[in-house]
């Protein structure tokens, strides 16, 4: 398991699992799932469609929006791409 924090985000990431924060809904499009934490005490979780019934298109929205709220994330890292 890695994990990536920021002041106001923090991420745990499975190896194992190529389609973490990633769920798909029941008309078949692909969103993402993540939290973040606008205070020390409060936590938001955080839904967004990608807009997509393709896997791969998913995955790779993900890890662009993954990257943007967590700077230390690659998914090369990963092992995924």
């Amino acid at each position: 398991m890695t994990c990536y924090e920021t002041e106001t985000a923090a991420l745990r990431v499975d190896p194992r699992n190529p389609n973490h924060h990633l769920y798909r809904n029941n008309g078949g499009n692909w969103w993402i799932h993540y939290r973040v934490y606008p205070t020390p005490y409060t936590a938001e979780r955080v839904r967004r469609s990608l807009g997509t019934k393709c896997l791969r298109s998913a995955r790779q929205q993900r890890d662009q929006i993954l990257a943007r709220v967590f700077p230390g994330y690659s998914a090369a890292e990963e092992g995924r791409r």
